[in-house]
């Protein structure tokens, strides 16, 4: 595995582990608006459920098969057979058709029903509570009726059925009658349409003298093929007979005797001839070893001998004779067969232009008859069929009196009512959370106001300003007075820090807690061991006073004004080792005018010669512009901001009105934060950080109040 996913995995979780924290805090912090929502949905729930009317539903199970397959309806003979699923979703629509349910309500009187009644469109009140629900891969159907009353909802299911059956049966008889007068007409059409084409067939047969020009009938056809194979044969017998008498011919001619000729050698005359020859002439030499010419014995075979020799040239005279007529003879027979064939083939070419015409009124005969046929029996079929009561669908379960409810559904609404209640109690937090753009956390002030972020300040549970102001100091280890040492840590940790000597306190609105900020911040940096001045710079509302129970008439105001000259008259130091506080003395009618003037700036020049930090306390920046003066003369601002309390978009353009001057806002403070109760889920982890050590300070705190009892701060 690839070690350097882990950091890329571990950062993707942590990031969806925030997002989920984030979500659970935003539930928490908006609780009880989503425990009202989820009460109140789930009271509306309930109130449904107690008003809601018991529907009960009966159910009526149906069996809708094929219609009969015959040629019923001959025009579609030659289209598709059977359109099986147009055929069963017809008939669904028609269970819930206007016509079948007006029949419906005429028989139960159904518009006197209280559940109708008041219905404009009784039709389709009664439709809305119908519901055909077929059954997957069979012919069955479930019309479903849904009523407040079990039997009227049985009773609606079986009479809609009913009535649908007897609908059915009613129009197939219709159908089948409109068939019948439609096939006998059709029928009586093709009867004389077929006697119409045998009359024409017959008439043409007798036109060619009733001859038939079928092919296995066709003697004009068969003489052809017998002249064509007999013409072959002449021809064959003509190139023999011609071929041999010119060979005849023309040994002949080279001088060899006709008696020695191969074709007169294979005659049986002359072999027996020539035989007969032989022995008389063998007789012949035997005679005459013993007697003379004259001996009549020899001259009787001398005799025989020449008879013999003449027939033998007579019988190869009339061989070769033979086969020259037997040439001219084959030749006349080929030439006779030729012109026959020739006549015949114009006979059968003839005939054939009548085939045509002969098979055309033959076919349009034949296919009258068939369909003449076809339509007998199909009338046949039809006046047997719109005599039957036969239906192709059929009740299978009628509907019985249903026993319980089935709306409406107690656990399912209840299920539905606890969990649309959380939702709808969630959905609307984030809502209002969505709509919520106050500050309430860092992120908010880095991400949209674009500013460092200096620490968080929890709430102090007490009305006394005194506690509040001076938490640092009569509570030092308390949460809050952590806070205010994480925001001097924060201040002093910055880049150039020993440059920033005067800070103004402010913020965007008035009772964000600026001048607790200001007090406190000005307390935890004199702890340090610094030199630290706390300045009441508002002139409008002071109570830097209060806080540490000032009662001097004189102050930063009457400084400005020229009253006085030397600062040390308006400076008080307190019980708070190296802090010194001015007060803003009486309120003065100019305000802005005296914040703005040379003595302001003469007053802060004396002050940083004695001074290592000092805090003014100013009025907020959306209220009046004196803190922007005031700003001016400092090193740096540090921006109050009250949790959950300011518009982001206020609090930013409070700054850019600072940024604008020119003045450098240092950070930004959140004040007033409730750890341990209503913002305890942003800051959950905050809250138990500081929980491990409030228990050791506890201790502590009592310890020292037991050793040394709390004093007060006067003024000097």
């Amino acid at each position: 595995m690839d070690n350097e996913n882990f950091p890329a995995n571990e950062a993707g979780q942590q990031e969806e582990s925030v997002n989920l924290r984030q979500y659970w805090h935003v539930i928490l912090e908006r609780r009880w608006l989503v425990i009202t929502t989820f009460v109140s949905v789930f009271i509306l729930c309930l109130i449904y459920l107690y008003k809601a009317p018991r529907i009960y539903e009966a159910t009526a199970r149906l069996q809708i098969d094929r219609e009969s397959e015959s040629l019923l309806y001959i025009k579609d003979a030659f289209a598709a057979e059977s359109r099986e699923l147009d055929y069963l979703q017809t008939q669904y629509k028609n269970l819930t058709s206007r016509t079948l349910i007006d029949s419906v309500i005429a028989k139960l009187n159904l518009d006197k029903d209280d559940r109708y009644k008041e219905a404009r469109d009784k039709s389709r009140a009664v439709a809305s509570d119908i519901t055909v629900a077929p059954i997957r891969l069979s012919r069955l159907v479930d019309v479903k009726v849904e009523h407040t009353d079990a039997k009227q909802a049985a009773a609606i299911a079986n009479e809609l059925v009913t009535k649908f059956m007897e609908n059915n049966l009613d129009l197939k008889r219709l159908q089948s009658a409109t068939t019948v007068d439609w096939l006998r007409m059709e029928a009586s059409t093709l009867k004389t349409k077929v006697s119409v084409a045998d009359k024409a067939l017959q008439v043409y047969m007798e036109k060619f003298n009733n001859v038939s020009v079928q092919e296995n009938q066709n003697i004009v056809l068969q003489a052809l093929k017998a002249a064509q194979e007999e013409l072959i044969r002449c021809q064959s017998r003509a190139v023999i007979a011609q071929s041999v008498d010119q060979e005849v011919q023309s040994l002949i001619k080279n001088g060899t005797p006709i008696t020695n000729l191969p074709q007169v050698n294979s005659d049986t005359l002359i072999k027996e001839l020539k035989g007969k020859l032989a022995l008389k002439e063998s007789e012949l030499a035997s005679l005459l070893k013993r007697y003379k010419d004259k001996w009549p014995t020899v001259m009787q075979t001398l005799a025989d001998i020449e008879s013999l020799k003449n027939s033998i040239a007579v019988s190869a005279e009339n061989i070769v004779s033979g086969i020259a007529a037997e040439a001219k003879l084959t030749q006349a027979q080929f030439v006779v067969m030729e012109k026959m064939a020739e006549q015949l083939k114009g006979e059968q070419l003839k005939l054939g232009g009548l085939r045509i015409d002969f098979d055309a009124l033959n076919r349009e005969a034949d296919l009258k008859k068939i369909l003449e046929s076809n339509i007998l029996k199909s009338l046949q079929e039809m006046e047997l069929q719109s005599n039957s009561k036969i239906n192709n669908m059929r009740i299978v379960d009628p509907a019985m009196d249903p026993f319980k409810p089935i709306k409406p559904r107690f656990m399912l609404t209840l299920l539905m009512g606890v969990l649309g209640g959380l939702a709808a109690g969630c959905g609307l937090a984030f809502f209002v959370n969505y709509l919520d753009d106050s500050i309430k956390t860092q992120e908010d002030v880095e991400t949209y106001l674009h500013l460092p972020f200096l620490g968080y300040v929890p709430n102090i549970k007490t009305n006394s300003v005194i506690e509040r102001d001076l938490q640092a100091h009569t509570h030092p280890q308390s949460n809050s007075s952590e806070g205010f040492r994480t925001i001097r840590a924060a201040l002093s940790l910055m880049p150039d820090a020993d440059k920033f000597r005067v800070f103004v306190v402010t913020s965007t609105i008035p009772s964000e807690g600026k001048s607790l900020i200001a007090s406190n911040l000005a307390i935890v940096t004199a702890q340090t061991g610094l030199r630290t001045l706390l300045v009441d710079a508002d002139l409008r509302r002071p109570s830097v006073h209060k806080a540490f129970q000032l009662h001097s008439p004189n102050g930063l105001s009457t400084y400005c004004q020229g009253a006085i000259d030397n600062i040390d008259d308006i400076i008080h130091t307190t019980e708070v080792p190296k802090l010194s506080v001015v007060c803003a003395g009486a309120i003065p009618n100019n305000p802005s005018e005296l914040i703005g003037s040379g003595r302001m700036r003469q007053f802060l020049e004396e002050a940083r010669k004695r001074y290592d930090r000092i805090f003014l306390d100013c009025p907020p920046i959306s209220a009046v512009s004196d803190p922007l003066v005031t700003a001016s003369m400092a090193d740096g601002v540090v921006f109050v901001t009250k949790f959950n309390k300011i518009r982001r978009e206020h609090a930013r353009r409070s700054l850019q009105r600072v940024q604008d001057a020119g003045i450098r806002v240092l950070g930004v403070v959140l004040n007033d934060i409730d750890f341990e109760g209503r913002d305890s889920y942003y800051y959950s982890y905050y809250y138990y950080q500081n929980r491990y050590y409030a228990t050791h300070y506890k201790h502590k705190d009592k310890k020292k109040m037991a050793e040394t009892p709390t004093g007060t701060i006067k003024g000097a």
